[in-house]
């Protein structure tokens, strides 16, 4: 026997009926459980992944602990505490996909980013590269001479690394005892009988931990070895030919009373100067060892300040961004006629003539920067030799600024056309047709709506492009090295970019200017990220309005 209960405020209705209004019953949600069942591929990449963690921390940790960098170590701690307790608990989903990129940017965008803005306001570089300490060490040890009564060794030179490349270390044999020592660049060590092979001459031909260095081997060093000192209490230790060395006594002293460094032979002094971070003689003369010291914002004014400098450094910028242009706008223009023209449905054989037209973007592009520089050579190159002319493409400013300017077009024009294409194909082709029956040319049909649709699509490649050209090293490296050179300045040259002009200075003259190379990045830095900004954000509303 059913019963069913109905009327208009019954509330209760039979099974298997819906509710009283007629409306379908709406599904029980699920709620979701993070008991997912483990597979053991997953906990095996699981462990192994962890495991590399724990191993690159430990490993980290030791020089840490050795700097005695405690803040280091506790950041290190934490941030290998949250990474185990984030991937041993089922919980923080999301957090799992954005941590290691999170990480990965810090590493390697962020940390340099800061190190290098950091280094801009010191004068970090050749001669400023340590304390304080280690500038006095430095120029005591440089002083060093051979006096009478100068203690002298038997010497084998070894090293703890590659025999070519690894840190010297000296093994002295002391005449008197027998004792043998190890020194290096922070003074001497004894070392245990037993751990040492001495021949009949008093050398050392054997050393545990040590790698002796044969003749060979020690000759092809003999720079190294030449300008190596140990520091000793009375002076140091340098070498007198490979087999022979001689404890000297430092000419010139540090005094801690007056802040100064003496020279006992003329008397002369020179005081420190903490601003400058070098010793200082009242005549003006510094001490090529100093050490660093935060400056401020010395380094950016002086590319203002400084004439020698802030002329030169104006008109590379207005270069570069010449160049960026100038290779962008080429490359795109070349790229997309090709591309257009390829598009066309009455051209036949596209496959054949796209292969032709990639070529250049499949082959090394330093390999190709080498061949074009030998292909510009003023008596053998090919372009001379081809129209029959004696240009001196690289000899003169805006001959040599030509010829990177079509090196790189030969070189980007494929990438565009490739970009092009895949735009181009992506437009439908009613638009098109829809403008020819409006009455529209062709060329008001590419105006009108082809060109502003593929703008929408290629904006943020341009925009990369422009990037990647305004710090372009290899294409001007390694064509023309930045020159030619003016005759009054010989750091920057016609076709230098900001980038290369950086790296002259790290790395090239007389000194490295690490500090004024990084304020010059940050400038890079700066003009890029703006200019980077300004045209993301009007690409934005160049797809709002055809979107």
């Amino acid at each position: 026997m059913s019963t069913e209960l109905s009327g208009p405020g019954s509330a209760l209705r039979a099974p298997g009926r819906g509710p009283a209004d007629g409306r379908r019953p709406e599904p029980q949600r699920r709620v979701a459980r993070n008991d997912a069942p483990v597979t053991a591929s997953g906990l095996a990449v699981k462990v192994v992944l962890l495991g590399l963690t724990a191993g690159i921390a430990i490993w980290a940790a030791f020089p840490l602990v050795e700097a005695g960098a405690w803040i280091g170590l506790a950041i290190l701690a934490g941030t290998t505490a949250g990474l185990f307790y984030l991937y041993l608990t089922r919980r923080h989903i999301p957090a799992k996909y954005l941590i290691p990129g999170t990480l990965f940017l810090i590493a390697f965008q962020v940390a340099p980013v800061l190190y290098t803005a950091s280094t801009a306001f010191t004068n970090f570089g050749d001669g400023h590269r340590g304390s304080k300490q280690d500038a006095i060490t430095a120029i005591q040890t440089a002083s060093v001479t051979q006096v009478p009564g100068s203690t002298e060794y038997q010497l084998s030179v070894a090293t703890t690394g590659d025999p070519a490349s690894g840190p010297l270390v000296f093994l002295v044999t002391d005449p008197a005892t027998g004792t043998v020592q190890a020194g290096d660049a922070g003074g001497l060590t004894k070392l245990d009988a037993a751990d040492v092979t001495v021949g009949g001459t008093g050398k050392v031909t054997a050393a545990k931990g040590y790698t002796v260095l044969n003749f060979g081997q020690a000759s092809a060093r003999s720079k190294e070895i030449t300008d190596f000192a140990v520091p000793t209490p009375g002076g140091a230790i340098r070498s007198s030919g490979l087999s022979r060395a001689y404890e000297g006594k430092a000419v010139r002293a540090y005094d801690a009373g007056c802040d100064c460094v003496r020279a006992a032979d003329t008397g002369k002094t020179w005081t420190a100067d903490p601003a400058t971070g070098t010793f200082v003689a009242d005549d003006g003369d510094r001490l090529a060892q100093g050490w660093q010291v935060t400056v401020g914002l010395t380094n950016f004014t002086r590319v203002v300040t400084d004439p020698n400098i802030s002329g030169p450094f104006l008109g590379t910028l207005v270069w570069n961004f010449a160049f960026a242009i100038g290779s962008t706008g080429g490359t795109f223009l070349l790229g997309l006629f090709c591309a257009l023209a390829l598009n066309s449905p009455r051209v036949r054989g596209k496959n054949v003539y796209r292969v032709l037209m990639i070529l250049p973007y499949a082959m090394p592009s330093f390999a190709m920067l080498l061949v074009w520089r030998d292909m510009f050579n003023t008596d053998f190159g090919l372009l001379n030799n081809l129209f029959g002319t004696h240009v001196d493409w690289f000899g003169q400013n805006w001959s040599a600024r030509l010829a990177v300017l079509l090196v790189q077009l030969w070189l980007g024009y494929p990438y565009m056309f490739l970009v092009s294409t895949g735009a181009l194909q992506a437009i439908p082709r009613e638009l098109s047709e829809a403008g020819s029956v409006d009455g529209a040319s062709p060329w008001q049909s590419f105006r009108r709506i082809t060109l502003p649709l593929l703008l929408v699509a290629l904006s943020p490649l341009l925009i990369s492009s422009f990037a990647f050209n305004f710090n372009n090293f290899n294409a001007i490296y390694l064509t023309t090295e930045g020159g030619p050179f003016p005759a009054e300045n010989s750091m920057i040259g016609a076709t230098d970019l900001l980038i290369t002009y950086t790296y002259r200075l790290a790395f090239g003259g007389q000194g490295a200017e690490y500090g004024f190379a990084a304020a010059i990045s940050i400038f890079i830095f700066t003009i890029v990220a703006v200019i980077s900004a300004v045209s993301f954000r009007r690409t934005r509303r160049q797809e709002e309005v055809y979107s």
